[in-house]
């Protein structure tokens, strides 16, 4: 591991001058990932801006009823809060499915949203990787892609986002605030990370020296009624195959009000699932309609040879989460 510099910054603002200062430095929180990257040679990082204590750490109920999310926050401790069990069962449920307890409550949510892919090509240096040295190429699509993107990916990269949290967040809404060099903002989710496109060394849309300072989950009365689903290789910490967040309301003659839907391991980004929800509102709630919504999403698929078994899975497997919902109605 290259020898790096630490600091402690008193604040927000002086962690944000320092990243935007254009240094090599990045910034830390639970380090969960960040680590395991600069022990691989991925991130060099000449120092690196320890966040833990400048980042909000509680939970708070907003005005409308929604909750604001300190970046600071451990993920098992998200994972525990009786308003996020009770209001947002999917975020609760997406936490407590991704890594191990002891990384649980280590990971914080600020970093949890940034997590880079876990492609095996971007992970080994001695790969060429375009996310992670641009122009090099992208060997995963004609080598080993079949835990890779079937939506959204580009000749430059088929990697997918690794985030559970980041799944439901999507579905939920959810809105992300960011301290950066040009003062306070808010980006919508989804919306933070991007699609790869011709560059994707970018995850998402932050600029040198933005710093998520909390997750704000809107009021939202019908996410009660909410599940996450999570295939994948084996049952202990495994990153998902396919992940889907879904939030369904029935009205008194058993059709669908409203929903949410977003898959995970499936692209770039959390993938809101648009097709499928404008299918879904306003039809019986049945199987047949789960599915014919499913069909809706996945049409827009495009897998590669080793991973068009994702397909039917995401298909599958959002019908599957939907009618446990409409049972439980």
């Amino acid at each position: 591991m290259r020898p790096f510099a630490y600091e402690r910054p008193a604040d927000v603002r002086s962690a944000v001058a320092t990243l935007g200062a254009g240094t090599d430095a990045m910034y830390l929180g639970g380090g969960t990932n960040l680590v395991d990257l600069m022990r691989l040679g991925v991130a060099e990082p000449g120092t690196l801006v320890d966040v833990t204590r400048v980042t909000p750490a509680a939970i708070e109920e907003t005005p409308d009823g929604g909750l604001l999310i300190g970046a600071g926050v451990r993920n098992g401790d998200l994972a525990a809060h009786p308003l996020v069990r009770r209001r947002y069962p999917v975020l609760a449920q997406a936490v407590l499915s991704g890594a191990s307890g002891q990384i649980r409550n280590m990971a914080t949510v600020g970093g949890n949203l940034l997590q880079r892919t876990r492609c095996s090509y971007f992970q080994d240096v001695t790969k060429p990787c375009n996310k992670r040295s641009p122009g090099s190429g992208c060997p995963a699509r004609t080598g080993d892609h079949r835990n890779l993107a079937i939506f959204g990916h580009s000749e430059s990269c088929v990697a997918t986002h690794p985030s559970d949290m980041a799944v439901a967040l999507a579905a939920l809404g959810a809105v992300v605030h960011v301290e950066g060099p040009g003062g306070a903002r808010t980006v919508p989710m989804p919306g933070l990370h991007r699609l790869p496109g011709e560059d994707p060394s970018r995850d998402t849309v932050l600029e040198p020296g933005d710093l998520i300072t909390a997750v704000e989950v809107p009021a939202l009365p019908l996410a009660a009624r909410s599940r996450y689903r999570k295939a994948r290789d084996r049952a202990s910490f495994s990153f998902a195959v396919v992940s889907v967040a879904a939030v369904l309301e029935l009205d008194g003659e058993r059709r669908v009000r409203d929903c949410r839907i977003a898959f995970g391991a499936v692209a770039h980004v959390p993938w809101r699932a648009g097709s499928a929800e404008a299918a879904l509102r306003g039809a019986p709630a049945t199987v047949e309609e789960f599915a014919r919504a499913a069909d809706a999403e996945v049409r827009g698929a495009r897998p590669l040879p080793l991973n068009a078994f994702k397909v039917p899975l995401a298909h599958n497997l959002l019908v599957r989460v939907l009618a446990d919902l409409a049972e439980t109605s």
